[in-house]
């Protein structure tokens, strides 16, 4: 008896075994993907993503597989030739074709949103802006994926979807289920992180804020995410993206000494920049400069055609130059930013990437493990600064030198629009992270449009069972171990085998 006892106790724990080893067996996997086009004020990207379709609405699943920058300007830079801005798309949507499986091309979701770039042009020249807009659609409704729209999103859309990307891919969302979920609530309390985007023509802000007050409603969004709440603060600032900051600070360069120029009857005058190297020069035409929505108040009639910028190299006086685009006297608020604009106490950590990352990493303050302090970002900038263009220029000859030119500009508009324009300072300025990646994703507002327009983030914490299937079957086979031994031992103790009872008497 003891022995079939002991064979049928093992037989069911063979079965028990097989029954967790095939119910747990990874299954075949079933991919979705989206596409989504960034279509930014100096260039396009096309991003690719994929997730796994049973786990639609969980967090944390969806990464980026694809990027893919296309080649020539923005979309916003066909306002000449309108019909050019769809065709500009080709390639890259080539590329999406060969990454996603043709079997799913027809349900991949693509989307473009036209950012900062596309608002200055239709704020300029509406016209031209809808027919960039249609010859995109059109190029994009040719292609082989299920198209969802192109349109131009609002500032304030760009820093929220920025917010939640960041803390999607930061996990800050507490995206775990089962059993983890309640260890999770246990031992973390963490907040989620603050979002800061730069790029060529806007410059977004957005954190959650516990000090938000009814004085700008404008400026607040609420979120409800996994059943929690979010009250988000979020401020858009067109024409303080980083290539506008210089059109504008060059405008109030020649505002400040037009004086000078008025008397001149040349065809071009010379302008000395401290925020350029030394022995740069640039050429620029006054007429192309002034049709710029973000310079046209600042226009001047002056009597020649062309400008001609010669680099000083003087970080200080730069600083000096980028300070005054910051209006800091005007705020009927309890605090501001700057220009007026409602801005609550700075809290926890914030994320700044794009352009932001861009510059940083370029001039090598986003290698160490933690974040440099204030000080050394601040002499690093000034150090690059003062170097002669031939010397940079040599050092860095890979770089196109449109862009490698306005390192320096950039490098001291960043720290003035996060230390004059935002207030950091040197007790918080290490709660700023400049971030170019995620995991395997950028940082960016292109996966939080995604997940929003598809609804990959639901509201409501969705309804699961406490513990997941292959841990429910882990413990049901050590259960019945447990209560196999239990009934042996049992067995043995009350009904002890002849041999056993002899032995002890």
């Amino acid at each position: 008896i003891l022995l079939i006892l002991g064979f049928l106790s093992i037989l069911a724990v063979i079965a028990l075994i097989a029954v967790a080893v095939t119910q747990n067996k990874p299954l075949p996997k079933n991919i979705k993907y989206g596409i989504v086009l960034d279509a930014g004020s100096s260039h396009t990207n096309l991003y690719v993503y994929e997730w796994p379709a049973e786990k639609e609405n969980d967090t944390g699943v969806v990464k980026q597989v694809e990027v893919c920058k296309v080649e020539g300007p923005g979309i916003s830079g066909y306002s000449h030739a309108t019909e050019e801005a769809g065709p500009s798309l080709v390639q890259c949507l080539q590329q999406a074709k060969e990454v996603i499986p043709s079997a799913q091309h027809k349900e991949t979701p693509v989307y473009l949103g036209a950012t900062a770039g596309m608002r200055l042009l239709r704020l300029q020249n509406k016209s031209a802006a809808d027919k960039v807009l249609s010859s995109v659609e059109n190029t994009l409704r040719l292609a082989p994926f299920s198209f969802q729209g192109a349109r131009i999103i609002t500032g304030q859309e760009e820093g929220a979807y920025g917010w939640i990307t960041i803390n999607y891919l930061l996990g800050n969302f507490k995206q775990v289920s089962g059993w983890k979920k309640l260890l999770h609530s246990l031992t973390s309390l963490s907040e989620t992180s603050g979002a800061l985007d730069l790029g060529g023509a806007s410059t977004q802000i957005t954190f959650v804020s516990k000090d938000l007050s009814w004085e700008s409603p404008e400026n607040q969004l609420y979120f409800r995410l996994y059943g929690k709440d979010y009250q988000v603060y979020t401020h858009s600032f067109l024409c303080y993206g980083k290539d506008q900051a210089l059109q504008q600070k060059l405008a109030r360069d020649l505002q400040a000494t037009w004086i000078d120029f008025y008397f001149q009857t040349v065809e071009s005058s010379s302008l000395l920049d401290p925020c350029f190297h030394q022995g740069y020069q640039r050429t620029i035409n006054i007429s192309d400069f002034f049709k710029n929505p973000c310079t046209s108040d600042k226009k001047k009639e002056l009597p020649f055609s062309q400008l001609h910028i010669e680099g000083e190299g003087d970080y200080q006086k730069c600083r000096e130059n980028i300070q005054t685009l910051f209006n800091k006297t005007d705020c009927r608020y309890s605090s501001c930013s700057f220009n007026g604009i409602y801005l609550p106490p700075l809290q926890g950590d914030f994320g700044a990437f794009s352009a932001f990352y861009f510059v940083m990493n370029f001039l090598n303050l986003t290698s160490e493990p933690k974040p440099l302090a204030l000080n050394k970002v601040t002499s690093a900038i000034e150090s690059f600064c003062t170097r002669p263009w031939q010397e940079v220029k040599t050092a860095y000859h890979n770089i196109k030198e449109k862009y490698l030119s306005e390192y320096c500009f950039s490098g001291a508009y960043i720290l003035s629009l996060l230390e004059n324009g935002y207030e950091f300072t040197e007790n918080n300025w290490q709660m700023i992270h400049f971030l170019g990646k995620i995991g395997s994703s950028d940082a960016g507002w292109t996966l939080g449009y995604m997940l929003n327009l598809t609804n990959m983030i639901p509201a409501e914490d969705p309804a699961e069972p406490p513990l997941s299937h292959g841990s429910y079957v882990g413990l049901m086979v050590l259960c019945s171990l447990v209560l196999v031994s239990v009934l042996l031992f049992a067995w043995l103790l009350f009904h002890k085998p002849k041999c056993l009872q002899k032995g002890i008497v």
